[in-house]
């Protein structure tokens, strides 16, 4: 990695960050946006050819990060163990993980582990790494852990007996409800964390829907991909929907605070399905069961 630049903005400064799909859209914002205070950020991209770019991207905007890029495809489980073993080996600390990574998709898909594609790339993968990890950030303590969310949360409940929407494939049905695991995740992880000096935050990013290449990246069709291409104009750019990413994963205003959900830098209360510490528990015991911790 390379030396940081002396008149480099002091607030990370020594910190690693690991920020997941960082090669495009908020996650590629968010690692620049720290790199240029003073962080060693790694941004993760399951393409090495976009991640590569995203790391120059950086670059030349700022011409001293200390910025690298580690491959990983949360939708295949063994290549996030092997991840979070190299990453392990790699680095001695990490002070911030932000589970930036997801995907939305308008067709029913399973990975090779067997298991819906959204409800693994958006919950299992980021709940499996989180705790490959949990005892580097633990070691590195004061740190973080970053979940972006949404909004719309607040439309999904859970079905214990139809997580992966094996009954009846509705793909916004879906995708709202392992945002919902994102934030029950979170709450979780916070009353686990209690004590240990690391702090667990949800977030939606920007105050309205925020334009990704989610929608494009997937396997998207018809008339879901023309209308992602026609509102693009009327989303919140990468950048600004960033901001609170960025806010939770450096502010000295949120040192010690954990468990909380924030949108445009403030805390919100969460929907009441969020706020389940029962639902919350059983979701932890089984995403560990499915995983295999």
């Amino acid at each position: 990695m390379l030396p940081r630049s002396a008149q480099a903005p002091p607030v990370m400064h020594g910190r690693t960050v690991l920020v997941t799909g960082a090669n495009s859209g908020i996650g590629l914002e968010t690692a620049a946006a720290l790199a240029s205070m003073g962080a060693g950020v790694v941004l993760t991209a399951r393409d090495p050819a976009k991640g590569k770019r995203a790391v120059e991207e950086i670059r030349r905007r700022h011409p001293d990060a200390d910025v690298d890029v580690m491959e990983l495809d949360l939708s295949r489980l063994p290549d996030v163990r092997s991840f979070a073993s190299d990453f392990r080996e790699r680095f001695p600390q990490l002070h911030v993980l932000v589970n930036n990574a997801g995907v939305w998709l308008d067709r029913r898909s399973t990975t090779a582990d067997g298991f819906e594609t959204m409800f693994q790339v958006n919950h299992l993968g980021p709940f499996l790494l989180t705790n490959l990890l949990l005892d580097r950030l633990k070691g590195s303590a004061p740190a973080r852990i970053v979940n972006v969310a949404t909004e719309a949360h607040r439309a999904a409940r859970l079905d214990f007996d139809d997580l992966q929407g094996e009954r009846g494939f509705r793909w916004m049905r879906l995708y709202l409800r392992t945002k919902l695991c994102n934030m029950l995740f979170t709450r979780e992880l916070a009353r686990r964390l209690l004590g240990t000096g690391v702090t667990a935050n949800s977030l939606h990013p920007g105050g309205r829907p925020v334009r990704t290449r989610m929608a494009h990246d997937g396997d998207t069709h018809g008339f879901f991909a023309i209308g992602a291409r026609i509102s693009a104009p009327l989303l919140l750019s990468p950048a600004k929907g960033a901001r609170t990413t960025v806010y939770l994963a450096s502010s000295p205003d949120v040192e010690g605070r954990s468990g909380e959900y924030w949108v445009r830098r403030r805390t919100r209360r969460p929907s009441r399905a969020a706020l389940d510490d029962d639902s919350a528990r059983r979701l932890w015991d089984v995403s560990a069961q499915m995983v295999g911790l």
